[in-house]
């Protein structure tokens, strides 16, 4: 879930990197507010759910590409079984509103008094249970069977109601695949705490996130294709969030336009972005709504108008509700004293032919935890990186890369130093200064089914590299670009 006015993740542009909605709709479209065990008017053996969506979009002009991401939704539907298809029985219905009158709503802007909710999507009586996935159905761009939304921003380009704006005022279809008849899924993975449980006579506040920036791939061809990234989760009512402002250590001055996420660990261990915003004017940022009683990591870096970079510093076990205050960010005072790069190739084969496929990269640096324990932490690339990007037959391919492969390159700009870490305890932030030594990265890949949704396409899906290309250590160094081992991707079917 993504939050407020900020802006999000960079990725293979600002756009695709660099996190549904803006539309005013119609009395009939408001919620009934609700709390997380009030009694509702729901009958017996159901609850009341409503459900909202959010987005604090890094990719937003003019620090991204884009002034305008526009989708339009129909339907928002829930399965209690985390292994439901498409095609499964069963999907509930969350927003029946939007089966009558669907909303377009624009990802990059929140609509006034917004606080961190772009749009308000409809509420229902829904079945007692405990809901594993979500998903949304968008309209497609033809001429609809059904109803249509009341106005439609990217009617100039005809039968179209998703549409990309970007940086010069230019309309560009948003292709779907099948988003408007399958959906947009929301797998057990991605629903922060769990399965939503709807209990008999409760109501509860779901609220979707959808990562716009991460979200729009923009091909070769110079088409704009979605590839939807998003998270859901139960949220308190009252929007409670995460906020502070990014400083700099040496002078106090806030950082504007400085990268920040607010990070979980998966199953692995390893520290994940969940929703990532921009810093404002005077260093702000505020993530909200969050899912209930969750804590999460606070990460943040910084390069400032003169290039100069600053470390990544990272603010462990902070709980929904709270303002973190100020989070200094320590500036590189070397020569050079910019950025480092990361960048690499990611090959695709499905047995002797290439494979296309989508590819989301990221970096990570490890840090130490209490215990002896450590974590690997998901440093967000800095304006300039690219992030996600597709395989082709046409992109080069390094040498030694494996016979026929379709291959893709990223490049992620990220701190030339090691971060600085800080734990929550008590309302007090303790940092301990960066580890000296050499700056040491992972890269990795995460290989997706192109226009499926998030769909996993080859065996494994997801490869990691803590070598350079000529196998030893990842090190970034200021100012240099650094060539991690090749990532070859196979069974990609």
């Amino acid at each position: 879930m993504h939050n407020i006015r900020q802006k999000k993740e960079g990725t293979a542009t600002p756009l695709v990197y660099s996190t549904l909605l803006a539309a005013i709709f119609s009395a009939a479209m408001l919620l009934t507010s609700c709390g997380g065990t009030n009694v509702s008017s729901a009958p017996q053996g159901f609850g009341t759910v409503s459900v909202t969506i959010s987005d604090p979009p890094t990719c937003s002009a003019p620090s991204g590409n884009f002034q305008s991401v526009y989708v339009t939704v129909r339907s928002v539907q829930a399965h209690t079984s985390a292994t439901a298809s498409n095609q499964s029985s069963g999907w509930q219905e969350l927003a029946p509103q939007l089966v009558a009158l669907p909303v377009q709503v624009d990802l990059l802007h929140l609509p006034a008094n917004g606080q961190c909710l772009l749009s308000q999507l409809g509420s229902t009586s829904l079945p007692a249970g405990d809901y594993q996935q979500l998903r949304l159905l968008l309209l497609a761009n033809s001429a609809p069977s059904g109803p249509a939304p009341l106005t439609n921003a990217c009617a100039s380009l005809g039968q179209v109601f998703n549409c990309v704006v970007d940086s010069h005022g230019v309309f560009h279809t948003l292709d779907l695949s099948s988003q408007d008849t399958t959906g947009l899924k929301i797998p057990p993975g991605q629903i922060m705490g769990g399965p939503i449980h709807v209990g008999s006579g409760q109501s509860v506040d779901i609220n979707v996130d959808f990562d716009a920036c991460r979200s729009v791939i923009h091909e070769g061809s110079g088409s704009y294709r979605l590839k939807p990234v998003l998270a859901a989760g139960q949220v308190s009512t009252n929007l409670t969030g995460i906020s502070g402002q990014i400083v700099d250590q040496k002078t106090s001055l806030p950082i504007a336009g400085a990268m920040v996420a607010i990070e979980a660990p998966d199953s692995a261990g390893t520290d994940r972005i969940f929703m990532q915003a921009l810093t404002d004017s005077s260093g702000r940022f505020s993530f909200c709504p969050l899912p209930l009683g969750a804590t999460f990591d606070v990460v943040a870096d910084a390069v400032n108008s003169s290039g100069v970079a600053y470390n990544a510093t990272i603010v462990l076990n902070v709980p929904g509700g709270t303002n973190v205050g100020a989070v200094p960010l320590t500036p590189e005072t070397g020569t050079p004293n910019g950025p480092g790069t990361i960048q690499g190739a990611v090959t695709a084969i499905n047995g002797t032919l290439g494979a296309n496929i989508d590819v989301v990269a990221s970096a990570f640096q490890t840090i130490p935890l209490s215990g002896g324990a450590s974590r690997p932490v998901t440093i967000p690339p800095l304006p300039g990186s690219t992030a996600v990007f597709t395989t082709d037959a046409v992109s080069p391919c390094p040498a030694g890369s494996p016979a026929g492969a379709y291959c893709g390159s990223y490049a992620l700009v990220v701190p030339a130093s090691n971060p600085s870490v800080g734990t929550f305890s008590a309302g007090q932030i303790s940092y301990v200064p960066p580890l000296s030594g050499n700056v040491l990265y992972q890269a990795e890949a995460r290989a997706f089914r192109p226009s499926s949704g998030g769909a996993a396409i080859c065996s494994p899906s997801l490869l990691t590299t803590s070598k350079d290309a000529s196998s030893q250590p990842l090190m970034v160094t200021a100012g240099a670009a650094t060539t991690a081992s090749r990532l070859d991707f196979a069974g990609c079917s």
